[in-house]
C-alpha cells in the first residue's frame, strides 16, 4: 500500500493543461524571488475546457514583505492570510491567494484556526511552478498534512474506521465552518466525485489514532465554526480592496451556487466594504449562505 507522502508527491505531480503551468509560470514572475511555489486546485482540475472558467492558485512566497512593494500588503497578509487578488494570462482568467510557506504550513495542520487552506488541500491540487528542490519539498511537506487534519477531526463524529464515511462527515463540517453559497449537502459531492481517490488517501491514514473523543471534536469544529465565518467575512472585505471587481464576483458565485438574482448597485461598488457588510447578513437570514 502507498503511503501518504507518496499518495500526495505524486497527485501533486501529475500533468495539467500546459496552458496552466504557463499561467503559474507567469504569476510567478510577478512576484519575483519572492515566489516559491505555485499551486493549482478547485472544480476546474476536472475540465478540461477551461475558457470562460475562474481558475485557482495558492501562490507560496517567502515573505510577505519581499513580496509586496505596498507594507499595508503585506500586513493585511499577515493579520488575515491570505490576500485574493484577480489575475488574468491570455484568454484565462484567475483568482489567486497569496500565502508565506510558514503560514501554508501552519493553515494545513490540526491547530489552524481556520479550515479554508486544509479543507482545500485535502483534495486534489497539483504543483504547477516551484521555485527549487528545497520550495518543491516545503510544498509536499505542507499539503501532506492536510488529509491528516481532517481525519483527525472528522474521526472520533463517526466513530468508523470506514474511509469514506470520515471523509464525509469531515467535509460536511467544513462547510458549516466558513459562509459557503454551496448546500451543506454538496459537500458529499466532493468525495463522490472521485471515490477511488479518497478510499486509497484515507486508506493511509484511517490506522492512525486521533487524539481527540468525540466530545473533543465536536467543542473543535463549533469553535472552528465561530472563528471561520468572522474571518470569512473579513476576508470578504478586505478583498473589496484587493480584488477589482470584488463584490460582482461574490454576487455572480453565490448566485450560481445558490440561485439567488443578487445585482449589485452602483453605490456598492463604490463603497464595496460597507456594501459587503451589509449583504452578508441579509445572505445569512436568507439562506443563500450557511
Amino acid at each position: 500500500m502507498n503511503n501518504l507522502k507518496q499518495l500526495v508527491t505524486q497527485e501533486l505531480a501529475q500533468a495539467v493543461d500546459p496552458q496552466v503551468r504557463e499561467m503559474a509560470q507567469a504569476l510567478a514572475a510577478q512576484y519575483g524571488d519572492a515566489s516559491r511555489a505555485v499551486l493549482f486546485y478547485g472544480s476546474c482540475l476536472r475540465e478540461s475546457q477551461l475558457d470562460g472558467l475562474m481558475l485557482d492558485f495558492y501562490l507560496i512566497v517567502s515573505d510577505y514583505r519581499v513580496a509586496y512593494t505596498k507594507r499595508w500588503l503585506a500586513r493585511a497578509n499577515e493579520m488575515i492570510p491570505p490576500n485574493v487578488f484577480p489575475f488574468s494570462y491570455k484568454k484565462l482568467a484567475a483568482k489567486y491567494a497569496v500565502l508565506s510557506e510558514q503560514d501554508f504550513t501552519a493553515l494545513n495542520k490540526e491547530d489552524a484556526s481556520t479550515v479554508s487552506v486544509w479543507a482545500r488541500f485535502a483534495q486534489p491540487s497539483r504543483l504547477v511552478w516551484f521555485r527549487d528542490d528545497a520550495a518543491r519539498a516545503a510544498a509536499l511537506a505542507a499539503v501532506e498534512c492536510a488529509i491528516p487534519t481532517l481525519f483527525s477531526l472528522a474521526r472520533p463524529l463517526v466513530q468508523s474506521d470506514e474511509p469514506l464515511s470520515i471523509w464525509r462527515a469531515g467535509f460536511a463540517e467544513t462547510y458549516k465552518a466558513e459562509l459557503r453559497a454551496e448546500r451543506i449537502d454538496r459537500s458529499g459531492s466532493i468525495v463522490d466525485s472521485d471515490p477511488d481517490r479518497y478510499a486509497l488517501f484515507g486508506a493511509a491514514v484511517v490506522k492512525s489514532e486521533s487524539a481527540l473523543s468525540a466530545d473533543q471534536a465536536r467543542l473543535r469544529w463549533k469553535k472552528l465554526q465561530r472563528q471561520g465565518k468572522l474571518v470569512t467575512v473579513l476576508r470578504l472585505a478586505k478583498a473589496s480592496l484587493t480584488f477589482a471587481g470584488g463584490i460582482d464576483y461574490l454576487a455572480w458565485k453565490i448566485n450560481r451556487h445558490a440561485g439567488t438574482k443578487i445585482e449589485i448597485k452602483p453605490w456598492q461598488r463604490r463603497w464595496p466594504i460597507i456594501a459587503g457588510i451589509m449583504l452578508v447578513p441579509r445572505l445569512l437570514a436568507s439562506g443563500a449562505v450557511r
